[in-house]
Order: C-alpha cells, then structure tokens, then sequence
C-alpha cells in the first residue's frame, strides 16, 4: 500500500517538473535582438528608423548584444552595418564631439575650487569617454572625460614632458 502510495506521488510531482522543463526549453528557444533595417555607413548617427527586431536562437545569443532599441540609437556606426546582421560591441560607438587636435575647455575641480583651461585633444571621443589632453603651457599630458562637445573633465596627468636639456 505504502508503495503504491509513494508511486502515485512521484508520478504526480514528475508531471509539473515536466511541464516546467519544457516550458523552460520554449520560453529560451528565441529571443528577439535589434538589427540594422538596412545597411548603415559609417559614421551615420543611428535612429529608430535605422532599426528593426530580428528573432535568434537563445542559445547561439551571446552577452552584448542589444535586445531594446534604445540600446542603439544614437549611437554612431564605426564600420557599414549591413541589414539583419547582428551588431558586435566594437561595431558602434558614441558620437564623437572631440576631434583629436581640437581646442577643448578642461575643467579641474577641488574643493573650494574650479578652474578652466584650455587644452588641445590628442585622442577622440564621444560623451563619457576618456580622452588625453595636451596642456598648452606646461606640454604635460592630461587624462579627461569628455563632459559635452568641446568640454573635458580633467581627471589626472599621465606624464610629465620629457626634458631634453635636464641638468646633470
């Protein structure tokens, strides 16, 4: 009696287990990604309208790729995009707003004290990107973050000029 009981009641919580696995298995089988409506040059800026959904298998899906479409938009194609293909992360980038060899206003930020300089940029980037500047007065080299086009937060100097007439 006992053994008959305990069958019936492993047939009963196999069942749920069952449905939950392959339910599971369904929900997991596709996932809906963003793509290129058609082919994007590069350095288009991305809108909406560049955009459309495409379905995957979830188990070929990889991290990084974007599954909402404000994940893109705006942002600036590095390479063509070509319509359907998936995007990789190094296929997109924030729009540039400073150039390399652009004069840029750095901030430096103490407490009790914030100063302007200006400076010429030795690399690109777009908005919350890091960018070295080069101080004008001193030729040291300034790390920053790029705050609005033309504007850079000054975070730190990576080197110090190297002086060819140094004292011995």
């Amino acid at each position: 009696m006992i053994r008959k009981f305990l069958l019936i009641l492993a047939v009963f919580a196999l069942i749920p287990a069952v449905l939950l696995a392959a339910a599971d298995s369904a929900f997991a089988a596709t996932v809906r990604i963003v793509v290129p409506s058609h082919d994007i040059n590069r350095g288009d800026t991305i809108t909406e309208n560049d955009l459309t959904y495409a379905t995957v298998d979830g188990a070929q899906l990889i991290s990084g790729i974007p599954t909402k479409l404000d994940e893109i938009e705006g942002m600036q194609a590095r390479r063509v995009l070509t319509a359907g293909q998936v995007f990789r992360s190094d296929d997109v980038r924030r729009p540039v707003v400073v150039t390399k060899g652009q004069t840029v206003t750095m901030e430096f930020e103490a407490p009790g004290v914030e100063l302007t300089a200006m400076g010429r940029a030795m690399s690109e980037g777009g908005v919350g990107d890091t960018v070295t500047i080069q101080n004008p007065a001193s030729y040291r080299m300034i790390s920053g973050i790029v705050t609005a086009p033309g504007t850079v937060r000054a975070t730190g100097i990576i080197a110090a000029p190297a002086n060819s007439f140094a004292r011995r």
